[in-house]
């Protein structure tokens, strides 16, 4: 009899599980999770509507969604992509749907229906849950892994040991790094680690006049070095800026240090399909049209009323100033603004997943069955590794996808040979 230990109730812990039940008959698993109950960060993910996965089919194109882990990743993504995942949960009775902008999530919106189905399936003899259990210390003995917890006397003895404990991103669901001090007393490595799919709050004040504004499109770029860019849709927020193409910046530029001293520069291009000439000359259009019209109201033709009444007051254009009386320079400056809208990032604010950026070292874990290098018998997936994609999907089907495949390279090539069929 095999017996399995899982470090972690998330989504990689219970895929591995699941996998494993799928294909072992000879199997005892143990999972054990801090926690009251299993998929705490799995619940809570996309506002508590759970973004399962992403509706992106092509498996090239979803790699690119990872600034770290992309290559790493490409066995599991190959072996269980998103069409997988999204089948997988529909054929254990949860109907999913892919919105508009590609994200899937379950028909019902509630992330509890997700983490219901492993629940389902762990109602076997051969699972053993050990929810409210605290894992203290992790021994090598031999062949045998023991796993010593807060709350029991005698350590719990495995042949396998799965390290799925998350990152340190929300940190009251359980995540709270402990994970990669269990890797580093078994022999590996840990990159730098930063929060990553942040918000922005800069030290500009006038975002919160404009606070909810959103555009579909716009480019925002940091002075780093090399430069960061993405372009995707973003909105204002009281403190700052907000929304998918901040989120992905964020996880582009995780590991710059940025401070009310030292702030991060960044710019929004508000018309990226536009050149420069392009809006200059339809600005003009719209003076040359309502030239007797104030400027400013012109101008919020062209953006929100609300942001006209910035730019002009960010570049102390007079309000009361009628389209044909705007110099040359101030159209100009005011399309430049609005290519370029310059902003002073002081801080990092909670994104929608808030996700660790960095981990175990990838070079020491094997891509095609996760186990370790390091350690036989030892596996891992999930944010523990240093694998992070931008949000939509892409960290939570990074984690089923390493899960699954760690689940089974466990049961295809450990011990006994005796498979379910």
């Amino acid at each position: 009899m095999l017996r399995i230990a899982i470090i972690g109730g998330g989504a990689a812990g219970m895929m591995c599980a699941a996998r494993v039940l799928e294909l072992r008959s000879d199997v005892e698993i143990f999972l054990f999770d801090r926690n009251d109950g299993l998929g705490k960060k799995v619940i809570i993910s996309g506002g508590g509507r759970c973004n399962v996965t992403t509706g992106i089919q092509d498996v090239k194109t979803v790699l690119r969604r990872y600034p770290r882990g992309e290559k790493f990743l490409t066995s599991a993504m190959f072996a269980f992509p998103p069409k997988a995942v999204y089948d997988w949960f529909e054929d254990h009775g949860v109907p999913l749907k892919v919105q508009p902008d590609l994200r899937a999530f379950p028909v019902s919106d509630n992330g509890k229906d997700i983490v219901g189905v492993f629940e389902k399936l762990f109602i076997d003899p051969r699972m053993h849950l050990l929810l409210k259990t605290s894992v203290i210390k992790i021994e090598k003995s031999g062949e045998q892994f023991r796993i010593f917890t807060k709350e029991q006397l005698a350590p719990l003895e495995a042949d396998v040991l799965v390290l799925t404990t998350g990152g340190q991103a929300y940190r009251q669901t359980g995540s709270t790094g402990d994970g990669y001090a269990f890797a580093q007393s078994l022999g590996h490595s840990i990159t730098s680690l930063a929060p990553s799919l942040n918000a922005f709050f800069t030290s500009e004040t006038w975002p919160a006049q404009v606070s909810g504004l959103s555009f579909e499109q716009a480019t925002i770029t940091a002075k780093t070095t090399p430069k960061q860019k993405f372009t995707g849709p973003f909105l204002f927020t009281h403190k700052g800026v907000s929304g998918p193409a901040v989120f992905a910046l964020s996880a582009l530029v995780a590991f710059e240090k940025y401070d009310k001293q030292n702030p991060l520069e960044v710019t929004l291009d508000l018309f990226p399909e536009e050149s420069f000439d392009q809006l200059h000359g339809r600005l003009q259009a719209l003076a040359e049209q309502h030239f007797n019209k104030a400027f400013v109201n012109v101008l919020g033709m062209l953006v929100p009323k609300s942001l006209a009444d910035v730019v002009v007051t960010q570049l102390r254009i007079s309000e009361s100033k009628r389209a044909n009386q705007i110099a040359k320079r101030e159209y100009h400056q005011v399309c430049m603004w609005l290519k370029a809208v310059p902003l002073h990032v002081v801080q990092r604010g909670a994104g929608d997943e808030f996700v660790t950026a960095g981990g175990v070292t990838l070079s020491e874990v094997d891509p095609t069955t996760m186990q370790s290098h390091v350690c036989p018998h030892l596996y891992f997936a999930g944010e523990i590794l240093d694998v992070d994609g931008f949000t939509g999907g892409f960290n939570l089907q990074a984690s089923w996808a390493a899960g699954h495949l760690a689940g089974e390279s466990i049961a295809l090539t450990l011990g006994s040979t005796e498979h379910k069929v």
